[in-house]
């Protein structure tokens, strides 16, 4: 009995904290993908899926608009957040936050604006 508690014990010690397996984020906006028509071609339509990974690059250079904060997927730059919907991300990034972007719907319809949707979040840190 006692080298079951032993080992038991010897477990607890050396097992991650559960709270450092949990990763929790804030959901700072949920949005359509700006110029998707413009900037993604149909290759890179068919190998993206819900949940991939999306990395938000900031413009301030940008000619058409300063708050501007370009959209990639695996290093291709497949549009903006919008224009009317960008002015938290970029005070967010210009004040040095982490944001996270991921895909959270992909519709195959006509208009080219409402094929693409993202959520932005933000990380906690435990």
């Amino acid at each position: 009995m006692s080298r079951r508690l032993l080992l038991l014990c010897m477990v607890w010690v050396w097992a991650p904290p559960l709270c450092a397996q949990v990763a929790a984020h804030i959901l700072l906006q949920d949005s359509p993908l700006a110029g998707f028509q413009y900037h993604a071609d149909k290759a890179l339509w068919s190998r993206m899926q819900v949940g991939d990974a999306l990395t938000l690059v900031r413009e301030p250079d940008n000619p058409h608009d300063a708050r501007a904060v370009r959209v990639e997927w695996q290093g291709h730059k497949i549009g903006y957040v919008p224009r009317r919907e960008n002015a938290d991300v970029a005070r967010f990034m210009d004040g040095g936050r982490t944001l996270e972007a991921r895909i959270v719907r992909l519709a195959e319809v006509r208009e080219p604006w409402l094929r693409v949707r993202f959520e932005i979040l933000i990380p906690l840190q435990p």
